[in-house]
């Protein structure tokens, strides 16, 4: 095994998956743990460069990756969910749905964490000591190196991320359906496609790179979440929680939509029409009104129009095609 084999091979194993199928430009590995499960699929595009998808449904694993080479450079989009990891002792960051990572892996072992349970997105990841020369070769004169994008993003080597934007989801949102067919010549193009955008892409400190917080901030964070999920029925105002528990209310918000994916009040909103939705697929026995009253709706009728909003049909229509929402 080459040293480009042993590093993609340390990828696929870092979350202690086991190798379920292989062939000559596909690898699946699978995990599983007590919080979940997971699917990585690999394809090779060039030598040197590999296209992975992360499919999870967990909240938590464990990343073995051995980041003793910084010759790694991944390129990272979240499609769905959230993940946390530790930059430092003390500090983590989020790759929020529609976000980029660009990334050596230097901060990459150790605890990872799903705070909606579940991710869904795509790796790019170049081994740039064979990636470098390939994509020379394979494109004469592409003026980009992954040198250069490493030192861009990367000089510090910490993870830079880069917000959700148009221009992002439309060089991804592609390649989450790509025809087998012509899914090697595809992947090519994309790549050639993401790297001249990240080359032109100018960095504003202030507009891409996303925070770190504190450990101390994302217990906090995590506790409020804890307390408004367990407590539907009652309707905490930011002011009520950053006194609470001492974060101030800019914080709050910036960290628990890092975490969660969305601002504290529309998650809140979106978790009770969820819990309803349970209720009434579950066979519950009380009525629409009662369901309502359980989730924190006193109005019966405002129940109905915001899981109308959300879900497509009226809670009763919900019902009645137990939980079968229309196409």
């Amino acid at each position: 095994m080459n040293d480009e084999e042993k590093i993609f091979e340390n990828i696929a194993r870092e979350n202690r998956a086991e190798e379920i199928f292989k062939s000559e430009d596909c690898e699946i590995w699978k995990m599983k743990n007590s919080s979940g499960d997971g699917l990585i699929t690999m394809y090779n595009v060039f030598p040197g460069v590999i296209v992975m998808y992360s499919d999870f449904h967990m909240s938590s694993c464990i990343s073995e990756f051995d980041a003793t080479s910084t010759d790694l450079l991944c390129i990272n989009h979240c499609r769905e969910g959230c993940m946390e990891s530790e930059l430092r002792a003390g500090a983590y960051y989020y790759i929020e749905k529609g976000d980029l990572c660009v990334d050596i892996r230097k901060y990459h072992a150790g605890n990872v964490n799903f705070p909606l349970n579940h991710y869904h997105g795509i790796g790019i990841c170049f081994y740039r000591p064979v990636a470098d020369k390939q994509l020379a070769n394979e494109l004469n004169n592409f003026p980009v190196k992954l040198s250069d994008i490493q030192k861009k993003f990367c000089d510090n080597d910490k993870p830079h991320i880069i917000k959700a934007s148009k221009e992002i989801e439309h060089i991804f949102s592609e390649l989450y359906e790509v025809p087998s067919k012509i899914r090697k010549e595809y992947y090519r193009i994309k790549v050639f496609e993401l790297l001249l955008y990240l080359d032109a892409l100018e960095i504003d400190k202030d507009k891409f790179d996303k925070p770190y917080f504190y450990k101390s901030q994302v217990e906090k964070v995590k506790n409020i979440h804890e307390l408004i999920t367990n407590n539907l029925t009652y309707h905490y105002t930011i002011e009520e929680l950053s006194e609470k528990y001492d974060i101030s209310a800019t914080a709050l918000k910036e960290c628990f939509k890092s975490i969660y994916g969305s601002p504290i009040y529309k998650y809140i909103q979106t978790y009770r029409i969820n819990r309803a939705a349970t209720l009434l697929r579950n066979g519950s026995n009380e009525n629409v009104s009662q369901i309502a009253g359980h989730v924190g709706y006193d109005s019966p009728s405002k129940f109905a129009a915001a899981f109308k909003k959300t879900m497509g049909v009226t809670p009763l229509q919900y019902r009645k095609n137990n939980g079968t929402l229309p196409l």
